[in-house]
């Protein structure tokens, strides 16, 4: 005689679709090791360690838009769910609409991101140029500069139209990087920018 244990066939039929939610629940039980942060692209975590040349990138950016925008418009490493199969990200900096407003769970809309700076890491730089800015060109989200410490380049994408980019636009390190026409709404010099 065969028992057949209905919980063990309900499981198994029913949708056992994970959420960025349950997954970062995870990575906060677990704990995440100082000195690095964590994301969610694709539904696949990611951490990296934090360095000083990533920080010093950021902090350069940071100061250059601090100087236009309200300190509360800008944060750094803040989930934000965009669209797309469970993408959490923690952008190295996001410049937020003006007025606003966080999510019923606390969390930065999508809808209101204007633009977003990534430093690039060894480990993580695939998502920067791949996944991370499908994501951001799929919200709508108006300027997208990818900053690299090796090569010492940026690459800026703006404008994006049916939930793509058009074609980049490339700077080497001490060219400045025009943003006038995008909402952030100024030039940002570049050589001070740091190379590894």
């Amino acid at each position: 005689m065969t028992v057949v244990d209905d919980d063990r066939i309900h499981m198994a039929d029913s949708n056992d679709e994970r959420t960025l939610d349950d997954m970062f629940e995870a990575l906060e039980r677990m704990g995440v090791p100082e000195g690095y942060k964590a994301e969610i692209v694709g539904g696949n975590i990611f951490m990296q360690p934090q360095q000083k040349i990533h920080w010093d990138l950021i902090a350069n950016l940071y100061d250059q838009l601090r100087n236009k925008h309200q300190r509360t418009r800008l944060v750094s490493d803040v989930r934000v769910d965009y669209p797309g199969h469970l993408n959490g990200l923690a952008s190295d900096l996001t410049l937020l609409a003006e007025g606003a407003t966080m999510t019923d769970k606390g969390l930065c809309r999508y809808q209101e991101v204007e633009f977003v700076a990534e430093v690039i890491s060894r480990s993580t730089g695939m998502n920067d140029y791949g996944p991370k800015k499908d994501a951001y060109a799929a919200a709508g989200v108006p300027a997208y500069l990818i900053v690299n410490p090796y090569t010492g380049k940026c690459v800026l994408h703006t404008t994006p139209k049916d939930g793509a980019y058009p074609e980049p636009q490339r700077f080497g390190f001490g060219e400045p990087v025009d943003l006038t026409d995008t909402p952030v709404g100024l030039v940002l010099d570049t050589t001070g920018f740091p190379r590894d």
